[in-house]
């Protein structure tokens, strides 16, 4: 039988000092996943794939050039390749899709699975609720339900980021950094609420307001997700697997 043995732990500074690969490569894999899902969904011209793709390559690249291995090269590649392919959604998807994967594994090493699912679901559907705000206001008679998609993944990523590091980081410590991380969070998930209830608005200005709402969404669920980080130990999974198989035995 297993027995759970009570965990001991005791106070500690968090790391403050972040990975650029681990976050650059993760923010590339949720753009990327975004720029092939709005690809499959045929509701914009090329114009969002290309920008979708630059910047997922740009992120990527970077990311890539600062530690990121192999992967993060691949997915990179897999980026350009869907820049020239943007004037045909599916192979543009099929790209970025590989790309995304890709990228996301780059991240998995430092960021584990959950972490870097949590963190590219955060990043890439605000981020990428923005960029197609965009092309709202340049083309207002596009259908609204994507945009509250991807509003509705930025939703979701702020609720499964907070989850995974709160687990792995075992509470705020009543640190100043994690502290920051709630009112980040908090803060970026009345933002996406806000861009959802705006694009309920008919006229012109709901989009106007969504977009601008997106644009303050991403500067907070990016100090969201680089807080939440830090709270982490340097080497610990972002599930705390380490900690939690100190406290299982097997009988």
């Amino acid at each position: 039988m297993a027995r759970i043995l009570p965990h001991c732990s005791s106070h500690r500074e968090p790391i403050i000092e972040l990975s650029p690969a681990l976050f650059l490569t993760t923010w590339a894999a949720g753009l990327a996943g975004v720029a092939a899902l709005v690809a499959w969904w045929k509701v914009v011209g090329p114009g969002f794939g290309w920008l979708s793709a630059a910047v997922t390559a740009l992120f990527g690249g970077i990311g890539w050039a600062v530690g990121g291995g192999w992967p993060a090269g691949v997915g990179t590649a897999a980026a350009l390749i869907g820049l020239a392919l943007a004037r045909r959604p599916q192979p543009f998807a099929l790209a970025l899709g590989v790309g995304a994967v890709f990228l996301a594994a780059a991240s998995v090493p430092d960021g584990g699975v959950l972490g870097t699912l949590s963190g590219a679901l955060l990043l890439g559907g605000t981020t990428g609720e923005m960029l197609l705000g965009h092309w709202f206001l340049i083309d207002p008679t596009l259908p609204r339900w994507a945009l509250k998609r991807l509003a509705a993944v930025g939703l979701a990523g702020v609720g499964a980021d907070v989850a995974v590091l709160m687990f792995d980081a075992g509470g705020f410590g009543g640190e100043v950094i994690g502290w920051a991380f709630v009112v980040l969070a908090a803060t970026t998930f009345v933002l996406l609420i806000a861009v959802w209830f705006a694009l309920n608005e008919p006229s012109y200005p709901g989009v106007m307001a969504a977009t601008g709402l997106s644009y303050l969404a991403i500067l907070t669920a990016i100090g969201a997700a680089a807080a939440g980080r830090a709270l982490v130990d340097e080497g610990t999974s972002l599930l705390g697997g380490d900690a939690g198989l100190s406290r299982i035995f097997l009988l």
